[in-house]
């Protein structure tokens, strides 16, 4: 394990993603799918060989690191690291997609794969029978892994440089390392914090895809989709090997199930904690916790209000068994949304047919945007960014209302609706500059503008589902050229990884030697 932590990043990902290839090669064995068996082991051996080879290559005994001379260079490495996992990892985990389906070309599987490791759900095969069951489990995996290396970079590598929304919370400048976070820079690499945050978090990680997995059979679902389904609701991925949750059997029991477990993608304090104390505050007193509950709450009752108004005003055709399912449908969507997993709920389609008004496309979209806790497996822009914008408003008002007053609540209150207002305010215009940026590229390519904002939201939030769902009509991944694919692939990676840890990327302080 020493020398594993103590190997080049990038190698460790290769290693692990090797290691990974066998899980759906056995699954093909088993299923006695020969030609997907042989696909993972030949794609397996072949990357884990290569990285073995590069390890062996780069080792150095313990005490001939030269850690002065990439101390300065360490920030830049971590950044750069990161681009290359989204970017180039694909490329290796496409080779058994891409073997395993004889009907579809390389770039299709990188694609697929691109949107898998980042979360996004975003699938150009709309029938789930045109994969097998060994590639429909190497998705989920992936996306999975994708989700288990969300949690561990954010507490890893951007969190110690004031990233992913860190900076809300910091009175440091976006990727400015504070002396504590340097000093113990010195002391453990990155690949070694990675290596060392993972043996933390993914036991964690492992125990609740368990829970879920056996809770989903428990009601109803096949070992398999059940499998698939817990790991995209740990990872918020919404993949599925069935449609959705609407096909997997599972009912009103399998929803509210997922519908708990969703709530670990709105603030990374529900499954960790920074300082754990038994003077700790209730979760429901989190600044993420606060304002994710306000949504999932008045949202609902927002939709079910127009909805009961439009039945008693257009047919008056209502039970309450409808009004009930009509509801539940309002709560779950909001929650999946804004965690950005995307997953449909069956009483969504109820209350679409009860109130005869069409779905609400653009409140699921500004859910998505809004997107879950710091240091989850959630996209979007942070609750924790419109949180201090929340504040920061409030504190305009009162002072409107009365010019001397005081604010209080403590310096991080302060801190966070000044500093912290400021900076949620500068990643909200970068997150639109951004979106109106993909879109005119996607609209280059003959998009109309309802089309290209759907895509473009659903990439850049790592909501892949939303195409579904958001329109007057299902759009679909499929029917999108390569250019636009490839659009769309580089805009997960920028909503997976945030655009300020892009733009720190282009600190001149980064390439200075």
């Amino acid at each position: 394990m020493n020398r594993f932590s103590r190997m080049p990043f990038f190698v460790q990902l290769m290693l692990v993603s090797g290691a990974a290839m066998m899980v759906p090669a056995i699954y093909a064995l088993v299923l006695r799918e020969w030609d997907d068996a042989r696909a993972f082991v030949y794609a397996s051996v072949l990357f884990s060989s290569m990285a073995l080879f590069i390890a062996i290559a780069r080792y150095r005994p313990e005490g001939f690191e030269d850690r002065s001379a990439s101390r300065d260079r360490e920030g830049r490495n971590q950044l750069l690291t990161l681009v290359g996992a989204y970017t180039l990892l694909p490329l290796i985990l496409a080779v058994p997609f891409s073997e395993a389906t004889k009907d579809t070309t390389y770039f299709n599987a990188y694609f697929e794969m691109v949107s898998a490791l980042t979360t996004t759900g975003a699938t150009l095969f709309d029938d789930p029978a045109r994969l097998s069951k060994p590639v429909h489990l190497w998705t989920a995996l992936v996306g999975w892994l994708g989700g288990l290396f969300a949690w561990v970079t954010a507490v890893a590598v951007l969190a110690p440089m004031n990233l992913g929304g860190f900076e809300v919370i910091s009175s440091r400048q976006p990727g400015q390392s504070e002396v504590r976070a340097s000093q113990i820079t010195r002391i453990a690499a990155a690949h070694e914090r990675m290596a060392k945050f993972t043996t933390k978090l993914f036991p964690i990680y492992l125990g609740l895809t368990i829970a879920l997995w056996f809770a989903l059979a428990m009601v109803g679902s096949s070992p398999y989709v059940a499998l698939c389904h817990a790991m995209s609701v740990l990872a918020t991925s919404g993949i599925s090997p069935v449609g959705g949750l609407t096909q997997a059997g599972t009912g009103f029991m399998g929803e509210l199930l997922v519908f708990a477990f969703l709530f670990l993608a709105l603030s990374r304090k529900t499954f960790t904690a920074d300082q754990p104390r038994p003077d700790a505050p209730p979760l429901w007193r989190d600044p993420e916790m606060k304002i994710a509950l306000a949504l999932i709450v008045t949202v609902p009752l927002f939709l079910f209000l127009r909805h009961w108004v439009a039945v008693l005003e257009v047919s008056g055709d209502w039970t309450v068994g409808r009004a009930l399912s009509s509801l539940w449908g309002g709560i779950f969507m909001v929650l999946s949304f804004l965690s950005t997993a995307g997953f449909e709920s069956l009483g969504w389609e109820e209350a679409r047919l009860w109130s005869g008004l069409q779905a609400p496309g653009v409140l699921l979209m500004g859910l998505a945007i809004f997107g879950g806790g710091v240091a989850t497996t959630a996209g979007g822009v942070k609750l924790i960014r419109l949180y201090a914008l929340v504040r920061h408003g409030e504190r305009e008002i009162e002072k409107l209302i009365s010019p001397n007053s005081v604010g209080g609540a403590g310096a991080n209150a302060r801190r966070i609706r000044r500093e912290g207002a400021y900076v949620a305010w500068v990643y909200f215009m970068v997150f639109a500059f951004t979106i109106a940026a993909v879109m005119m590229l996607l609209s280059l390519y003959g998009l109309n503008f309802e089309a290209a904002t759907i895509f473009t939201i659903s990439a850049l939030t790592t909501t892949g589902p939303l195409v579904q769902v958001a329109g007057d009509v299902p759009l679909s991944y499929a029917a999108l050229g390569a250019p636009e694919k490839l659009i769309l692939a580089a805009t997960m990676v920028l909503g997976r990884l945030e655009m300020l840890a892009i733009i720190a990327l282009l600190n001149p302080e980064f390439w200075r030697r």
